[in-house]
C-alpha cells in the first residue's frame, strides 16, 4: 500500500487524471458523434477552398437546360420529343454516353393522344389521326435506343408498388461480407414511364444527399432503394461507356472500401459514398441546349464524352451547397464525379484513417502527459506549437500530395484538452497551496503581502530590497488615561482597542498600506511594499486624513454608548507621523523567525515626526519629501526648519490641514500666506515684523486649531527678542525630546 501511494505520489494526480481523460477521448473518437464529425469534414472543407482540384481534363459534359434555353423552347416539362431532338444529335456529335439527371416519371401529357382527349369539339377524323401517331415518350425511347442512354432515377422515402413492366436490374459482384447494412437506403424509388425505361442502355440514382449543415461532400455510388441495390448515375454511365456488365463492391468488416468497374476501382468511405475533389465553376463545362438543338455546337465539345442532361436554372430548383461553391447545380455534382473517376483525382478518406488519427492522438497525449509537469510554461507553449505545426502540416500534405483525406483537429483538440487538464491541475494545486498560506499568515500581515508571498513562496526567505517608501507611525495621544478607565476591566480595554485599531488599518489598507505592525496603541505601516505604488506618498497623506475623520466617529459612538452608561467620557486623539525616502523592506529577523519590515533613517524620522505632534499640537507632521509630492494635492503648512533628537541634518516639516477642496480656498490660502511671511521674517531674524505676522495669523488662523503653533512661535520670537540667536543663525530648532 505504501508502494502504491509513493508511486501516485511521484506520478502525480493531474497525470493520473490526465490518462483516463486520455482513454475517454479514445472512446469518443470511436464512438464518433454528430459534433466530432461536422468538425472534421469542415476542415476538409477549408482544405478544398484552399486548393480546390485543377480540372485540366473534362470528359463529362453537361447540356443545360438554362435560362436561355427556356426563353427560347417554352417553360418546362418539354415535349419529350423536343428532347428525342437533344438525344439525336448529341448521338451525331459523337457522345460517348448520354445521362439524364431528370426522371420521367409520369407520360408526357403532349403526346398527340393525350392532346386529342383534352381538345373539344374536334372532328372524328382528326381525332382518329391523332391517336394513330406515336406518344412522345416512344419518340423519346426510340431515339435513346440509337445510342446509350442511362436515365435517372431518385429514392422515395414511401415504398413504391412493384413495376411490372421494369427490365432487371445490373448485376452486382460482392467481395467481403454483405455491403447491404452499411449503404444508404431508401424504402421505395420512382421509376420513369416504362417505354423509357426499357429503351435505356442503364438506370442510375441521381438522389445526393446532403449532410446535416446543408453542405454536399460524398455522393453515394451505390444505395439500396426498395429493397433492390442500385448504382448512382454517374457510376451506371461510367459501367455503359465501357460496356461491363457487373459492378464489384469490396467490402471489409468496417464497412465498404470500394466499388468498381474493369478498369476503375473507385475508393468510397464505409458507406459507399465518393469524398468528391471539387473544382471551381467553369463555363467550359457547360454547353446550352438551346446551342445544341440549333445545330450551333462543335462536334469537339461533345465528341466521346460523356454528356449529362440536366438544368442549372434556379428556377427548377436543382441547386447544392459545396465546400468551394454555396450554388452549385446538381448536375455539375455528378459531372464532377465523373472528372474525379476519369482523371483519377479521387480524395480517399480509408478505413485506416480512424487508426492513424488515434496513433497520433495517444502518442502526443502521452508525451503531453509525460513531459507536461516537467517542462515550464514557455517550453510547453512551444512543444504545443510545434505539435500544431507538425499535425497541420501533415495533413495538409497527404491531401495535397496523395489526395488523402486524415484529420488533424481531432489530435489536436485532445492534446490541447490534455494540456489544458494538466494546467487547470497545476492551478488548482497552487490555489490550495495558496490558501494554505494565506490561512498560516493571514492574521500577521497585511492582504496585499500575503497574496505576494503566496504568488511566490520563495520571497519566503531572509533578506531585503531598497526601495522608495513612505513610512507611517501613529499613537494615541493620552493613552494613558483611557486606559485608567478598564483598570478593573481588561478585556473591556482589549475590546476598545479592537475597536480603535480596525478602523485605523482599513484607512490605511483600503489606500494601498502595508500594516508593518501593532506596538500597543500604536500602528507602525508603510506605502510602495511589496507592491510598488507609484504615487505612495499621496495614498499616505490620503490614509492619515481618512484615520482622523474615522477617528472622530469613533469618538462621537463612544460618547453616545459612554452618556447613556453614564460612564466618563474620554475621546481618542491620535497623532500621525509621515516621512519619505529610500529605505530597506524585506524579511527581517532570524532563521527561525522573521517578519517582513522597513529600515533605514527615513523611517526613524517618521517616527521622530509622529512623537512631534504633541509638541505641536497638530494630528499630522510630514517630512519635506513627502511634502514635495503632495504639494497641490493636500492643503499643506510648513511649520518649522528642525533637528529631531539623535540627528544632525535638519528637516522642513509640514502639516496637513485637508485636501485639495481646503487647499483651494480663500480662507487657507490667506492664513498660509501670512504664516509664510511670519517665517521668513522670523528667518530673517526680523522679531518686531514676525511678532505683527503672528498676530495677523491668529486672525486669519481661526477654524484651524493652530493656537498651540502660534504660541509656540510667539514664545521664540519673545525668547530672541531678548536675547538674540548667534548672527550665523539659519532657523533650525533642535528639539530636545522624541
Amino acid at each position: 500500500m505504501n508502494r502504491i501511494k509513493r508511486f501516485a505520489k511521484s506520478f502525480g494526480l493531474g497525470r493520473l487524471v490526465c490518462l483516463f481523460l486520455l482513454a475517454a477521448l479514445v472512446g469518443l473518437r470511436i464512438g464518433n458523434p454528430a459534433p466530432l464529425e461536422s468538425m472534421r469534414v469542415r476542415t476538409f472543407d477549408f482544405y478544398q477552398a484552399m486548393k480546390p482540384r485543377q480540372a485540366t481534363v473534362q470528359p463529362a459534359v453537361i447540356v443545360d437546360i438554362d435560362e436561355a434555353s427556356l426563353k427560347a423552347y417554352g417553360q418546362w416539362p418539354w415535349p419529350r420529343t423536343l428532347l428525342a431532338d437533344l438525344v439525336t444529335k448529341l448521338t451525331r456529335l459523337g457522345s460517348a454516353t448520354i445521362a439524364f439527371d431528370i426522371i420521367f416519371a409520369e407520360p408526357d401529357r403532349m403526346s398527340p393522344a393525350v392532346a386529342a382527349d383534352s381538345f373539344r369539339n374536334l372532328d372524328a377524323d382528326t381525332r382518329a389521326q391523332l391517336m394513330k401517331l406515336p406518344s412522345n415518350d416512344d419518340v423519346l425511347a426510340d431515339a435513346m435506343r440509337r445510342t446509350r442512354v442511362v436515365i435517372g432515377e431518385s429514392g422515395f422515402h414511401l415504398p413504391s408498388p412493384p413495376s411490372a413492366t421494369r427490365p432487371p436490374g445490373v448485376g452486382f459482384a460482392m467481395m467481403g461480407p454483405d455491403p447491404r447494412r452499411f449503404l444508404i437506403t431508401f424504402p421505395g424509388v420512382i421509376n420513369n414511364v416504362a417505354p423509357l425505361e426499357q429503351a435505356a442502355a442503364g438506370r442510375g440514382m441521381v438522389t445526393i444527399q446532403s449532410e446535416p449543415d446543408g453542405i454536399v461532400r460524398r455522393v453515394p455510388m451505390v444505395m439500396m432503394a426498395q429493397d433492390a441495390l442500385v448504382p448512382a448515375i454517374s457510376l451506371e454511365m461510367l459501367r455503359v461507356a465501357t460496356g461491363a456488365g457487373a459492378i464489384r463492391i469490396k467490402t471489409n468488416a468496417a464497412g465498404v472500401n470500394s466499388v468498381a468497374i474493369p478498369g476503375l476501382e473507385l475508393p468510397t468511405d464505409r458507406n459507399a459514398q465518393l469524398w468528391v475533389h471539387y473544382a471551381r465553376y467553369d463555363q467550359n463545362r457547360y454547353v446550352s441546349a438551346k446551342d445544341v438543338l440549333e445545330d450551333r455546337v462543335a462536334p469537339g465539345r461533345i465528341g466521346r464524352k460523356l454528356v449529362l442532361i440536366g438544368t442549372s436554372s434556379v428556377g427548377l430548383r436543382d441547386i447544392k451547397a459545396t465546400p468551394i461553391d454555396p450554388a452549385m447545380s446538381g448536375v455539375e455534382v455528378h459531372a464532377q464525379v465523373l472528372e474525379n473517376v476519369l482523371t483519377k483525382s479521387m480524395l480517399v478518406y480509408p478505413n485506416y484513417a480512424i487508426g492513424a488519427e488515434l496513433a497520433a492522438t495517444v502518442l502526443l497525449g502521452l508525451t503531453i502527459i509525460a513531459v507536461g509537469p516537467i517542462l515550464g510554461a514557455s517550453m510547453m507553449l512551444g512543444l504545443g506549437a510545434l505539435v500544431t505545426a507538425g499535425l497541420a502540416a501533415g495533413s495538409w500534405y497527404f491531401y495535397t500530395q496523395h489526395l488523402v483525406l486524415l484529420d488533424a483537429t481531432f489530435p489536436f483538440m485532445a492534446t490541447f484538452l490534455i494540456y489544458l487538464t494538466l494546467i487547470f491541475i497545476n492551478y488548482f494545486r497552487e490555489q490550495l497551496q495558496r490558501k494554505r498560506i494565506r490561512s498560516a499568515f493571514g492574521q500577521y500581515l497585511s492582504p496585499s503581502l500575503v497574496d505576494k508571498l503566496a504568488h511566490s513562496h520563495e520571497t519566503l526567505v531572509l533578506g531585503g530590497e531598497d526601495r522608495n517608501m513612505t513610512i507611517m507611525f501613529s499613537d494615541v495621544r493620552g493613552f494613558t488615561s483611557i486606559s485608567e478607565l478598564y483598570k478593573d476591566d481588561p478585556q473591556g480595554l482589549t475590546a476598545l482597542m479592537n475597536n480603535f485599531l480596525t478602523p485605523m488599518t482599513n484607512a490605511i489598507v483600503e489606500k494601498n498600506g502595508t500594516i508593518d505592525k501593532y506596538i500597543g496603541d500604536a500602528i507602525m505601516a508603510f506605502w510602495s511594499a511589496p507592491l510598488h505604488d507609484p504615487v505612495h506618498e499621496l495614498n499616505a497623506c490620503a490614509a492619515a486624513l481618512e484615520m482622523l475623520a474615522r477617528v472622530d466617529l469613533l469618538n462621537e459612538q463612544r460618547k453616545k454608548e459612554a452618556v447613556s452608561a453614564g460612564q466618563r467620557f474620554i475621546p481618542f486623539k491620535i497623532g500621525v507621523g509621515l516621512n519619505s525616502g529610500r529605505c530597506v523592506v524585506g524579511n527581517m529577523g532570524s532563521n527561525l523567525r522573521f517578519n517582513y519590515s522597513v529600515l533605514g533613517d527615513c523611517v526613524n524620522l517618521a517616527s521622530r515626526l509622529e512623537g512631534q505632534t504633541k509638541s505641536y499640537d497638530v494630528p499630522i507632521i510630514i517630512g519635506s519629501k513627502t511634502a514635495q509630492a503632495a504639494r497641490g494635492k493636500f492643503a499643506l503648512l510648513e511649520l518649522d526648519y528642525i533637528t529631531v533628537k539623535g540627528k544632525t541634518e535638519p528637516e522642513t516639516i509640514y502639516t496637513i490641514l485637508g485636501r485639495e477642496d481646503v487647499a483651494q480656498s480663500e480662507s487657507f490660502q490667506r492664513m498660509e500666506g501670512l504664516f509664510n511671511e511670519m517665517l521668513a521674517l522670523y528667518r530673517r531674524q526680523d522679531f518686531a515684523g514676525a511678532g505683527e505676522a503672528i498676530v495677523r495669523c491668529r486672525a486669519a488662523g481661526e477654524g484651524f486649531a493652530l493656537n498651540r503653533l502660534f504660541d509656540i512661535y510667539s514664545v521664540r520670537i519673545g525668547s530672541f527678542q531678548k536675547d538674540a540667536p548667534p548672527s550665523d543663525w539659519n532657523g533650525v530648532f533642535a528639539l530636545d525630546s522624541k
